[in-house]
Protein backbone atom coordinates (compact mmCIF):
# COMPACT_ATOMS: atom_id res chain seq x y z
CA UNK A 1 0.00 0.00 0.00
CA UNK A 2 1.35 3.40 -1.01
CA UNK A 3 1.51 5.94 1.82
CA UNK A 4 2.23 9.66 1.88
CA UNK A 5 5.67 11.06 2.74
CA UNK A 6 4.32 12.60 5.96
CA UNK A 7 2.73 9.31 7.00
CA UNK A 8 6.00 7.48 6.40
CA UNK A 9 7.88 10.10 8.45
CA UNK A 10 5.32 9.82 11.24
CA UNK A 11 5.58 6.03 11.27
CA UNK A 12 9.37 6.25 11.63
CA UNK A 13 8.94 8.60 14.60
CA UNK A 14 7.05 5.94 16.56
CA UNK A 15 9.88 4.31 18.47
CA UNK A 16 8.02 2.21 21.03
CA UNK A 17 5.68 -0.76 20.70
CA UNK A 18 3.40 0.62 23.41
CA UNK A 19 3.05 3.93 25.28
CA UNK A 20 1.31 5.06 28.42
CA UNK A 21 -1.35 7.61 27.51
CA UNK A 22 0.68 10.70 28.46
CA UNK A 23 3.70 9.70 26.38
CA UNK A 24 1.43 8.45 23.63
CA UNK A 25 -0.34 11.81 23.30
CA UNK A 26 3.00 13.62 23.47
CA UNK A 27 4.29 11.46 20.61
CA UNK A 28 1.11 11.89 18.56
CA UNK A 29 1.32 15.68 18.92
CA UNK A 30 4.97 15.66 17.85
CA UNK A 31 4.29 13.88 14.54
CA UNK A 32 4.25 15.80 11.22
CA UNK A 33 1.00 17.77 10.99
CA UNK A 34 -1.58 17.96 8.24
CA UNK A 35 -2.72 21.33 6.92
CA UNK A 36 -5.94 21.13 8.95
CA UNK A 37 -6.82 20.52 12.60
CA UNK A 38 -6.88 16.73 12.67
CA UNK A 39 -9.34 14.73 14.72
CA UNK A 40 -7.89 12.36 17.32
CA UNK A 41 -9.56 8.96 17.40
CA UNK A 42 -9.54 6.16 19.95
CA UNK A 43 -9.90 2.57 18.73
CA UNK A 44 -10.37 -0.22 21.26
CA UNK A 45 -10.56 -3.96 20.66
CA UNK A 46 -12.45 -5.56 23.51
CA UNK A 47 -12.26 -9.11 24.82
CA UNK A 48 -15.94 -9.83 24.24
CA UNK A 49 -17.99 -11.73 21.69
CA UNK A 50 -20.54 -9.33 20.26
CA UNK A 51 -22.48 -12.23 18.72
CA UNK A 52 -23.79 -12.91 22.21
CA UNK A 53 -26.49 -10.59 23.54
CA UNK A 54 -24.99 -10.69 27.04
CA UNK A 55 -21.64 -9.40 25.78
CA UNK A 56 -22.80 -6.28 23.97
CA UNK A 57 -21.06 -3.02 24.89
CA UNK A 58 -22.92 0.19 24.18
CA UNK A 59 -23.40 3.48 25.95
CA UNK A 60 -22.60 7.17 26.06
CA UNK A 61 -20.28 9.48 27.95
CA UNK A 62 -19.71 13.21 27.95
CA UNK A 63 -16.16 14.27 27.15
CA UNK A 64 -15.00 16.93 29.64
CA UNK A 65 -13.53 19.00 26.81
CA UNK A 66 -15.96 18.09 24.03
CA UNK A 67 -15.08 16.67 20.64
CA UNK A 68 -14.03 19.89 18.95
CA UNK A 69 -16.82 19.45 16.45
CA UNK A 70 -19.86 21.71 16.27
CA UNK A 71 -22.78 19.29 16.00
CA UNK A 72 -26.04 19.95 14.19
CA UNK A 73 -28.89 18.61 16.31
CA UNK A 74 -32.27 17.56 14.92
CA UNK A 75 -35.25 17.11 17.24
CA UNK A 76 -38.36 15.32 16.03
CA UNK A 77 -41.16 16.39 18.35
CA UNK A 78 -44.51 18.15 18.55
CA UNK A 79 -46.19 20.78 20.70
CA UNK A 80 -44.50 21.83 23.92
CA UNK A 81 -41.54 19.53 23.33
CA UNK A 82 -40.90 21.12 19.94
CA UNK A 83 -40.97 24.54 21.61
CA UNK A 84 -38.61 23.26 24.32
CA UNK A 85 -36.21 21.97 21.65
CA UNK A 86 -36.17 25.32 19.85
CA UNK A 87 -35.48 27.22 23.08
CA UNK A 88 -32.71 24.73 24.00
CA UNK A 89 -30.83 25.45 20.78
CA UNK A 90 -31.75 22.60 18.45
CA UNK A 91 -30.63 23.33 14.89
CA UNK A 92 -33.70 21.71 13.34
CA UNK A 93 -37.10 20.92 14.85
CA UNK A 94 -40.02 19.22 13.17
CA UNK A 95 -42.35 16.24 13.03
CA UNK A 96 -43.85 14.37 10.06
CA UNK A 97 -42.68 17.02 7.62
CA UNK A 98 -39.04 16.59 8.62
CA UNK A 99 -39.34 12.80 8.42
CA UNK A 100 -40.60 13.24 4.86
CA UNK A 101 -37.58 15.44 4.19
CA UNK A 102 -35.29 12.64 5.44
CA UNK A 103 -37.11 10.17 3.20
CA UNK A 104 -36.23 12.51 0.34
CA UNK A 105 -32.52 12.21 1.13
CA UNK A 106 -31.90 15.10 3.55
CA UNK A 107 -29.36 14.20 6.25
CA UNK A 108 -27.75 17.53 7.19
CA UNK A 109 -27.50 16.77 10.92
CA UNK A 110 -25.17 14.90 13.28
CA UNK A 111 -27.54 13.88 16.10
CA UNK A 112 -31.24 13.02 16.01
CA UNK A 113 -33.33 13.27 19.17
CA UNK A 114 -37.00 12.40 19.56
CA UNK A 115 -39.68 11.89 22.18
CA UNK A 116 -41.12 8.40 22.84
CA UNK A 117 -44.49 9.30 21.33
CA UNK A 118 -42.82 10.11 17.99
CA UNK A 119 -40.97 6.81 17.58
CA UNK A 120 -43.70 5.44 15.34
CA UNK A 121 -43.12 8.33 12.95
CA UNK A 122 -39.32 8.10 13.22
CA UNK A 123 -39.55 4.39 12.50
CA UNK A 124 -40.44 5.23 8.91
CA UNK A 125 -36.82 6.29 8.34
CA UNK A 126 -35.12 3.68 10.53
CA UNK A 127 -33.56 2.04 7.47
CA UNK A 128 -32.07 5.38 6.46
CA UNK A 129 -30.87 6.53 9.89
CA UNK A 130 -29.78 3.17 11.31
CA UNK A 131 -26.85 2.40 8.99
CA UNK A 132 -25.52 5.95 9.47
CA UNK A 133 -25.66 5.73 13.27
CA UNK A 134 -28.30 8.46 13.45
CA UNK A 135 -31.31 6.47 14.66
CA UNK A 136 -32.55 7.74 18.05
CA UNK A 137 -32.21 5.15 20.79
CA UNK A 138 -33.18 5.16 24.50
CA UNK A 139 -29.79 3.66 25.43
CA UNK A 140 -27.96 6.63 23.96
CA UNK A 141 -30.33 9.12 25.58
CA UNK A 142 -31.74 10.30 22.27
CA UNK A 143 -35.27 9.00 22.88
CA UNK A 144 -36.37 11.07 25.84
CA UNK A 145 -38.94 13.51 27.19
CA UNK A 146 -36.12 15.71 28.49
CA UNK A 147 -35.17 17.04 25.07
CA UNK A 148 -33.45 20.13 26.52
CA UNK A 149 -30.96 17.95 28.44
CA UNK A 150 -30.39 15.72 25.40
CA UNK A 151 -29.61 18.77 23.26
CA UNK A 152 -27.28 20.20 25.90
CA UNK A 153 -25.44 16.88 26.27
CA UNK A 154 -25.02 16.49 22.51
CA UNK A 155 -23.60 19.96 22.10
CA UNK A 156 -21.45 19.62 25.24
CA UNK A 157 -19.54 16.68 23.80
CA UNK A 158 -21.56 13.52 24.37
CA UNK A 159 -20.15 10.60 22.41
CA UNK A 160 -21.63 7.18 21.88
CA UNK A 161 -19.55 4.03 22.01
CA UNK A 162 -20.82 0.87 20.41
CA UNK A 163 -19.29 -2.49 19.64
CA UNK A 164 -18.93 -3.17 15.92
CA UNK A 165 -19.01 -6.55 14.19
CA UNK A 166 -15.29 -7.09 14.84
CA UNK A 167 -15.58 -6.36 18.60
CA UNK A 168 -14.01 -2.93 18.24
CA UNK A 169 -15.17 0.45 19.55
CA UNK A 170 -14.29 3.69 17.76
CA UNK A 171 -14.64 7.07 19.50
CA UNK A 172 -13.50 10.62 18.71
CA UNK A 173 -11.65 12.14 21.67
CA UNK A 174 -10.91 15.61 20.33
CA UNK A 175 -8.69 17.61 17.99
CA UNK A 176 -4.91 17.91 17.75
CA UNK A 177 -5.28 21.57 18.74
CA UNK A 178 -6.66 20.53 22.15
CA UNK A 179 -3.16 19.80 23.42
CA UNK A 180 -2.00 17.02 25.73
CA UNK A 181 -3.97 17.66 28.92
CA UNK A 182 -7.41 17.87 27.31
CA UNK A 183 -6.81 14.84 25.10
CA UNK A 184 -5.60 12.79 28.07
CA UNK A 185 -8.71 13.79 30.07
CA UNK A 186 -11.02 12.83 27.21
CA UNK A 187 -9.17 9.54 26.65
CA UNK A 188 -9.45 8.59 30.33
CA UNK A 189 -13.16 9.46 30.37
CA UNK A 190 -13.89 7.04 27.53
CA UNK A 191 -11.70 4.27 28.95
CA UNK A 192 -13.39 4.56 32.34
CA UNK A 193 -16.82 4.42 30.70
CA UNK A 194 -15.84 1.30 28.74
CA UNK A 195 -14.49 -0.31 31.91
CA UNK A 196 -17.79 0.32 33.71
CA UNK A 197 -19.68 -1.11 30.73
CA UNK A 198 -17.79 -4.42 30.85
CA UNK A 199 -20.35 -7.23 30.54
CA UNK A 200 -20.48 -9.71 33.41
CA UNK A 201 -20.21 -12.51 30.84
CA UNK A 202 -16.89 -11.22 29.49
CA UNK A 203 -13.96 -13.39 30.56
CA UNK A 204 -10.22 -12.90 30.37
CA UNK A 205 -8.47 -9.74 29.22
CA UNK A 206 -11.03 -7.02 28.49
CA UNK A 207 -8.88 -4.33 26.82
CA UNK A 208 -7.25 -6.39 24.07
CA UNK A 209 -5.82 -3.52 22.06
CA UNK A 210 -6.04 0.25 22.55
CA UNK A 211 -4.84 2.59 19.82
CA UNK A 212 -4.94 6.35 19.27
CA UNK A 213 -4.43 8.05 15.92
CA UNK A 214 -4.90 11.41 14.27
CA UNK A 215 -6.88 11.64 11.04
CA UNK A 216 -3.85 11.39 8.78
CA UNK A 217 -1.41 9.70 11.14
CA UNK A 218 -0.43 6.14 12.09
CA UNK A 219 -1.77 4.42 15.18
CA UNK A 220 0.00 4.39 18.53
CA UNK A 221 -0.69 1.47 20.82
CA UNK A 222 -1.56 2.54 24.38
CA UNK A 223 -1.04 0.41 27.47
CA UNK A 224 -4.24 0.17 29.51
CA UNK A 225 -4.31 -2.00 32.61
CA UNK A 226 -7.82 -2.38 34.03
Amino acid sequence: MKVSKKYAQASQAITQKTYDITDGIDTLLSLPKAKFDETVELHVRLGVDGRNADQQVRGVCILPHGTGKSLKVLVIAKGDKADEATKAGADYVGAEEIVSKIQGGWLDFDVAITTPDMMGVVGRVARVLGPKGLMPNPKSGTVTMDVAKAIHDAKAGKVEYRLDKTNNVHVIIGKVSFGKDKLVDNFNTVIEALAKAKPAAAKGQYFKNVTIASTMGPGLKINVTM
